[in-house]
């Protein structure tokens, strides 16, 4: 398992996250549970299609939490714990609420021990996202600068799960799961971060 480990890593540290969220969808048609049950059987083909299909989406996830560098690195952090612990995936939630999940908790990790070694720059409450792909579906182009301002002032727990609704599309279950709430709680907060954010376009 540890040099799968270190193949894995291997892969995600040859394979620029840039690159990766400017491909097309893997040509791999297979579901995910399928590739998982074929890199367990040994397949490790089936880790590059992981990798090449959830990447991009983890990127993007990684900037809307406000991580504005190092973002390749959470990426590959993310897989090669996501691999390390593969065993334990029992296919409840899709993968790609999982490895949000993982990867939701390494930047909150990274971000406690950069607190404590006070050597670099803090991302709190106030900090921007700076990924907003799906927001062409809800805004005019002009009205985009009022709504980055609105969601800049959403509180982190708020963006989140905005995010995760507008940008990625997950249900209020997955989210639920990725943030660490309730579906119900979920929904306030999605509906309420929306209020906000359309009230900022009539100010």
């Amino acid at each position: 398992m540890c040099q799968r480990r270190l193949n894995i890593r291997r892969l995600t540290a040859s394979y620029s996250v840039t690159r990766m969220a400017q491909d097309h969808e893997p040509t791999d048609d297979s579901t995910d549970l399928e590739l998982v049950a074929r890199w367990k059987a040994g397949d490790e083909r089936a880790a590059t299609s992981l990798v090449t299909r959830h990447a991009p989406a983890l990127s993007r996830f990684a900037v809307s939490l406000g991580q504005r560098a190092d973002v390749e690195e959470v990426v590959q952090d993310t897989f090669v714990r996501a691999f390390g612990s593969m065993e334990s995936f029992r296919g409840e939630s899709s993968l790609r609420t999982w490895l949000f999940t993982i990867e939701r908790r390494l930047i909150l990790d990274r971000r406690r021990a950069q607190r404590r070694r006070r050597d670099d720059v803090s991302v709190d409450e106030t900090d921007a996202a700076t990924e907003f792909d799906a927001l062409d579906e809800i805004v005019a182009e002009e009205a985009e600068a009022r709504v980055r301002n609105a969601v800049t002032r959403l509180s982190r727990l708020q963006r989140e799960i905005f995010l995760l609704r507008v940008n990625e599309g997950l249900s209020y279950k997955e989210i639920a799961e990725v943030v660490g709430s309730t579906e119900g709680a979920a929904r306030v907060h999605y509906h309420n971060a929306m209020r906000a954010v359309k009230e900022s376009l009539y100010v």
